[in-house]
């Protein structure tokens, strides 16, 4: 079965991943790729990290110790993992073995209103190494720290006016250093430069939840929670999309709610779901 449209469509890999024998996956919030197509899998479950290469074969485990309760994830440049752990408060900065390296926020300790953290949501980072961190549930804000963790300013409060939000679930950066933050219940997506300034906004998405962008083709890749994948180009044109915004047991559809997205090497296509166990698939794209 064919998935997408135009050049943008997908076969799907079926049952590509092996958990060891009596290993099971809760949630799956989000998913990620490095440098070398390993595959980290950031879950709810007793192995919060699982890490495969990108034909499913397990290669480790880590963070059974530290991550409690897992969101958002960020691969930089480097191959540094970040985690966003909400009900923690805080956001964890790891080797691609699990060494920690650092934390930002106080490990369950929610901040103030309007201050770090309240339930954050994911991270990113601009050219410059500042990192971006939206919060999320019990805020609505976005928070700039510099790349070792001091905070430098924050934006944001809760409506539904330009840099007004309901739900910040994700941000992700462009090669302009434009910021792409995710104002999930207001179903779109607004941009701001590096300094919180409103740059514009698209409208008319369904609950989006991740998105990946591809800097070296121009297109970007959402997972709305309403229960579809779509692809735009940079300039709002829209490429490709499928789900049926219902639960669906077809395989290649989404049985809840696509929440987690990222792109491999070779162009195929990770997504992840929560509200339902174990529910992680993988789009071979069509060349």
């Amino acid at each position: 079965m064919i998935f997408g449209q135009g050049d943008y469509t997908y076969t799907l890999q079926k049952n590509w991943w092996t958990l060891p024998e009596g290993w099971s996956f809760g949630w799956i919030p989000a998913v990620a790729v490095d440098s070398q197509d390993r595959v980290y899998v950031y879950s709810r479950s007793e192995h919060p990290m699982v890490v495969f290469d990108r034909d499913g074969n397990f290669l480790a485990s880590w963070g059974e110790d530290i991550l409690k309760d897992a969101h958002g994830i960020y691969i930089d440049a480097e191959d540094y993992i970040y985690c966003v752990e909400r009900e923690t408060h805080c956001l964890r900065k790891f080797t691609t073995d699990g060494q920690l390296l650092m934390t930002v926020g106080t490990p369950d300790r929610e901040g103030a209103e309007g201050e770090p953290f309240r339930l954050p949501t994911d991270v990113a980072f601009d050219s410059q190494g500042f990192m971006y961190i939206t919060d999320g549930y019990g805020n609505a804000r976005v928070h700039k720290y510099t790349p070792d963790g001091e905070l430098i300013k924050s934006w944001g409060e809760p409506g539904a006016g330009p840099g007004q939000f309901d739900l910040v679930h994700c941000v992700r950066i462009d090669k302009e250093d434009r910021l792409w933050v995710l104002d999930r219940n207001n179903n779109r997506i607004q941009f701001f430069d590096t300094e919180g300034n409103f740059q514009g906004e698209w409208t008319g998405l369904h609950a989006p939840d991740t998105i990946y962008i591809d800097d070296e083709d121009g297109v970007v890749y959402i997972a709305e929670l309403g229960g579809q994948v779509s692809i735009w180009s940079v300039d709002g044109e829209m490429l490709s999309e499928w789900g049926r915004l219902v639960e669906s047991d077809t395989p290649g559809e989404f049985k809840k709610c696509p929440h987690g997205i990222w792109l491999d090497s070779q162009g195929d296509l990770y997504v992840s779901e929560v509200q339902a166990d174990a529910r992680l698939q993988k789009f071979i794209r069509q060349k």
